[in-house]
């Protein structure tokens, strides 16, 4: 069982960086949007689709066990979309996202976002090509998650906690939540936000252009 699983992770780990000379040599800044389901990839890609949509030139991957419902609230945004269904699958994996790429065709300097199927556990081991994973937490999930699912948090760059305009009516303890992922992994971003109302919502499209730069110069090295 080791050796298969080693074996599957080298060949996904050799597709990942085809990938990601793939966005390198195009410019285009891949991120990798993991959480458990409901934590709001969606509504947030649309919100931040809308808002920001015009500076930068946005495309989607999703990923579901099956249909094409998110894909669709994506499309109408606008937005440039393919979903990709695992079927039984928990994850996507770098050949996925290559198949995806091919009929996506995302244009030259621009912003993929790929939103992975929901599940705190397997996307974590499997590199995408991405420049970094967007670990999402809602405050209705349990402040305890980053403890209990360690290994996606440490495979984070950032953690965004999500629908915090909740917050009132919820016993959540923001604090214990920050301490805990950054206790799993010290050099974590955390960002607090609302993609309903909106708060917070302009420091994540900070991160964004933060990110879209370093993409953009370190391609052109």
């Amino acid at each position: 069982m080791l050796t298969l699983e080693a074996d599957v992770l080298a060949k996904n780990n050799a597709l990942a960086e085809r990938n990601r000379g793939w966005f390198a040599g195009r410019r285009t800044l891949a991120l990798n949007l993991v959480s458990s389901p409901g934590s709001g990839k969606t509504t947030l890609l649309e919100r931040t689709i809308r808002e920001i949509g015009s500076e930068l030139s946005i495309s989607v991957l999703g990923g579901d066990q099956e249909t094409q419902n998110d894909a669709a609230r994506i499309a109408a945004t606008g937005c440039k979309v393919v979903q990709i269904n695992t079927g039984t699958g928990c994850h996507l994996d770098a050949e996925m996202v290559n198949r995806g790429l091919r009929a996506l065709d995302p244009p030259v300097d621009s912003l993929l976002m790929i939103e992975n199927v929901g599940n705190l556990v397997c996307p974590a081991l499997f590199d995408l090509g991405e420049r970094a994973k967007v670990a999402m937490l809602s405050v209705t999930e349990g402040e305890d998650k980053p403890a209990k699912y360690p290994h996606m948090f440490r495979a984070a760059r950032l953690m965004l906690l999500t629908k915090i305009d909740l917050l009132p009516h919820l016993d959540f303890d923001v604090e214990r939540c920050i301490g805990q992922a950054l206790q799993v992994n010290p050099r974590i971003e955390v960002l607090q936000l609302s993609a309903k109302s909106g708060v917070g919502m302009d420091r994540w499209y900070d991160w964004v252009r933060k990110e879209w730069a370093a993409q953009r110069q370190d391609s052109m090295v």
